[in-house]
């Protein structure tokens, strides 16, 4: 499983910014209002060959008498206990501040590596400036400018180099099902009702689960291992935030399992906790299952399962071919086709299409739909294989390969999905020179 770095910082450092610059991507919002980071954000990043997750946390603010800026504080302590490593960002635009000192005082007490990263340092003035944070006692410091990256690389550089090693694999060769999902939305439940036995206790209180279990599993001739992911750790002195460590717990049984069943609750809807956990496993190329729990209570209509199930897909876009049960566990409705259908979907996930097949199949579709041309040039791809990689990945050959576009590529993936059934599963596809 790869180690979890923990961005932290006082409110307007640039710690989003950082985050966004990170894991290539836009997902946090970046705004000047003090404290916009109401929910801490997950990216998964490699550097130098070593993959990690990243968490954005809140600014933390000490001594606020506002709800909400407490809440931040328990999530930045949250943080700063499950991560590996923690990025302390500061700006050197406003000096070493009175919370800075405060952060400061906290992170030296973490027996973890701290890098102290100065923010907004986009001048040779402001690199002299940066000199005064050696007064908060942490050690050296690596200026940056989360903009325009510069600095970054270095940071990087010593971070990667303090993680801890990777954990090997578990001898264990069966796969691994991890039920995952919001706390209280009845993954619990759904295991106790496949085992027969109350293998876990279930209660109301939301996150009574408080350690990840593996328990071996065979059914339909198909044994696995079924891991229930709520993973609630109660940690001494500090205070629990439930949502926050399922999230948590989820990001390292997302990595070492091979299926996710992803559990709602039917009666709150596919809400944003649910789809953070969706992407955390799509990006980390896992088999997803989505599992619509407590079925047996919604008021229901003709069209109320057809309406429930077109909302979640429009959420999940653009990876929307993924199975969706409807199951109760309390009445155990449909929880063994929750069982077959994520069998089914390891199954596809470990599918191995030959060379030959694939070309028969795949280059008449792509010489009837070609990729449209570009300045006047015209794409040919005349080979296509599937990568020898634990994941469907499939790299086309063509003269031009930087001339096709995302939508082309979608298609392509579409067109693999129709014909070769990867339901469930995240697909990459490459344009490679010839």
């Amino acid at each position: 499983m790869s180690a979890i770095v923990a961005i932290v910082g006082r409110p307007n450092v640039g710690k989003s910014t950082l985050f966004n610059r990170l894991i290539k991507r836009r997902d946090a919002i970046v705004d000047e209002i003090s404290g916009v980071t109401r929910d801490r954000h997950y990216g998964k990043t490699d550097w130098n060959g070593r993959e990690f997750s990243i968490i954005d946390t809140g600014g933390y603010i000490v001594g606020s008498d506002d709800v909400f800026e407490k809440e931040i504080d328990k999530q930045v302590e949250l943080a700063l206990d499950e991560a590996d490593a923690i990025i302390f960002v500061v700006d050197v635009t406003a000096g070493v501040t009175g919370m800075d000192e405060e952060v400061a005082q906290l992170l030296r007490q973490v027996d973890k590596p701290v890098f102290i990263a100065v923010n907004k340092v986009d001048s040779g003035k402001r690199v002299a400036d940066a000199v005064e944070f050696y007064s908060l006692g942490i050690g050296d410091y690596y200026t940056i400018s989360s903009i325009n990256g510069s600095g970054t690389g270095e940071l990087l550089d010593a971070v990667v180099e303090a993680l801890p090693e990777d954990e090997g694999e578990e001898q264990d060769e069966l796969p691994r099902f991890a039920v995952v999902g919001r706390p209280n939305a009845g993954k619990s439940s759904f295991i106790n009702a496949l085992l027969g036995e109350d293998r876990y206790i279930v209660t109301d209180i939301a996150g009574t689960t408080r350690d990840s279990v593996d328990t071996k599993y065979k059914r339909f001739g198909f044994e696995f291992n079924l891991m229930d992911t709520a993973g609630i750790r109660r940690k001494a002195k500090v205070k629990e935030d439930l949502e926050f460590y399922t999230v948590m717990r989820s990001v390292r049984a997302i990595e070492h399992s091979d299926v996710c069943l992803l559990v709602l609750d039917a009666t709150r809807g596919f809400e944003g906790q649910d789809l953070n956990i969706f992407w955390l496993a799509e990006r980390n190329k896992k088999g997803i299952v989505i599992l619509v729990n407590k079925w047996d209570i919604v008021e229901k209509e003709t069209n109320t399962v057809k309406q429930f199930e077109a909302y979640i897909r429009e959420q999940i876009e653009p990876f929307t071919d993924v199975p969706i049960v409807f199951i109760s566990s309390l009445t155990k409705q449909r929880i063994y086709k929750a069982i077959e259908t994520a069998v089914e979907v390891y199954q596809n996930k470990t599918k191995r299409i030959s060379t030959s097949q694939l070309n028969d199949v795949m280059l008449p579709i792509i010489a009837a739909t070609p990729p449209p041309a570009q300045k006047g040039k015209y794409v040919k791809i005349k080979f296509c294989t599937q990568l020898p990689t634990p994941t469907p990945q499939f790299a086309f050959f063509a003269n031009l390969p930087q001339y096709v576009k995302e939508p082309y590529r979608r298609y392509v993936e579409n067109q693999l999905r129709k014909n070769f059934d990867f339901n469930g599963v995240p697909v990459q596809v490459y344009f490679r020179k010839k």
